[in-house]
């Protein structure tokens, strides 16, 4: 079903011709946790009250997936709804229009860059344009792709709706701001706890993809090569501010030999944030965003040669 679901999704994306008639599951899960975030989070005892409005989420999520998984419809929602939440074709679509609008104009690229990012884009140079798509791709890749696909082959379809509702309550309540800092401390806790085996998987995933390009080091090098390249990134991944975020950025940079991380503005203030891959290169264009999509499609594949295997040794 798996395989299934990640070749639909690489073929159709998210149609629009779909998309404008009915609302996204994604999208309903958005709405759904931004009601709840409007009838509790205000008052006292907000922590509870954000542990209540994840577990209601979770549980709906539940409920619908599980009708939708339902034997009697011999696997076809299951496999649809699973293509459905995947993101591998429409993460990659957006990411290359990064680059074809920094292509036409810096202004064209701030705009690109604005529909994926949260951080504010309205001052960044092409290389920080550049950089700020890299980095939500090889998030991206791992929250929209590998992470969804890891819940779905544990736990089916039920796994993965509730993985993504976790992760929309995570993008819109999971901040540190007063706001909150309360409410949303289960969304960023679960988040990260369901996002960790997957943000490693995505490293290897990169590093092999990577490290399998070059012909030069097949044979008894490959494996010495890919060690290597893995220590360096996993030296490097918790420099990052997110548990798990560090982990496919750094196998980016490395994988590119380009810096990634670093300082950057939310809210009006620039962060401190140190690089990861330091010593790579930091003047970033449009050309290190297409071949970031080269690069993340190529780890796409070898995930789908692996889930082919597996499928066809269990069978």
């Amino acid at each position: 079903m798996l395989f299934i679901a990640m070749i639909l999704d690489a073929i159709l994306g998210e149609p629009d011709w779909a998309w404008k008639r009915v609302p996204h599951p994604a999208v309903l899960m958005g709405r759904m946790v931004g009601a709840l975030d409007r009838m509790l989070n205000r008052g006292g005892m907000r922590q509870v009250k954000g542990i209540i409005a994840l577990t209601l989420s979770i549980i709906i999520v539940w409920i619908i997936a599980r009708l939708l998984s339902l034997d009697i419809f011999f696997g076809v929602f299951e496999v649809i709804g699973a293509a459905i939440l995947l993101a591998q074709r429409s993460l990659m679509d957006h990411v290359r229009a990064v680059a074809s609008g920094l292509g036409l104009s810096l202004a064209s690229g701030r705009t690109e860059v604005a529909k994926i990012v949260g951080r504010e884009t309205a001052e960044l140079n092409k290389s920080g344009v550049a950089r700020a798509a890299i980095e939500s791709a090889a998030e991206n890749f791992s929250d929209g792709v590998v992470a969804p696909a890891f819940w779905f082959a544990l736990l089916g379809l039920p796994g993965m709706a509730i993985y993504k509702v976790v992760n929309t309550a995570d993008s819109m309540i999971g901040y540190h701001t007063e706001q909150y800092e309360e409410f949303g401390w289960a969304a960023a806790k679960l988040d990260d706890l369901l996002n960790w085996i997957p943000a490693r998987i995505s490293a290897v995933l990169i590093i092999a993809s990577s490290v399998l390009r070059k012909r030069d080091r097949w044979g008894d090098g490959i494996v010495a090569a890919f060690s290597t390249r893995f220590d360096a990134v996993m030296e490097d991944a918790p420099r990052h501010r997110s548990p798990n975020a560090g982990w496919p950025e750094a196998a980016t940079a490395y994988a590119l030999d380009i810096a990634l991380s670093g300082p950057r503005v939310y809210d009006g203030r620039k962060t401190t944030d140190p690089f990861v891959n330091e010593d790579g290169e930091k003047a970033l264009k449009a050309a290190n965003i297409v071949e970031t999509v080269q690069l993340l499609w190529r780890s796409w594949g070898v995930m789908l040669v692996l889930i082919g295997i597996t499928t066809l040794t269990f069978v």
